[in-house]
């Protein structure tokens, strides 16, 4: 099952964006990317659905659950 920190840094790739680009884009710090990426942390819902909304998928694409 791919994990969301799997996911994010997938999707984060695919936009052409380094960590620092989407931290900014997402209003966090750059070590929250980071932090994220390799399952230190994860976002609480509300971040959740601003990542959703970014990148235009579903919590469920995000948290592995479905592959569309």
């Amino acid at each position: 099952m791919i994990l969301f920190k799997e996911r994010l840094k997938e999707l984060r790739i695919e936009k052409g964006l380094t960590q620092t680009q989407l931290a900014k884009e997402l209003r966090v710090n750059q070590r929250t990317i980071s932090n994220w990426e390799v399952g230190e942390r994860q976002p609480d819902l509300d971040t959740l659905e601003v990542i959703a909304k970014y990148f235009n998928v579903s919590y469920d694409y995000l948290l592995g659950l479905t592959d569309e």
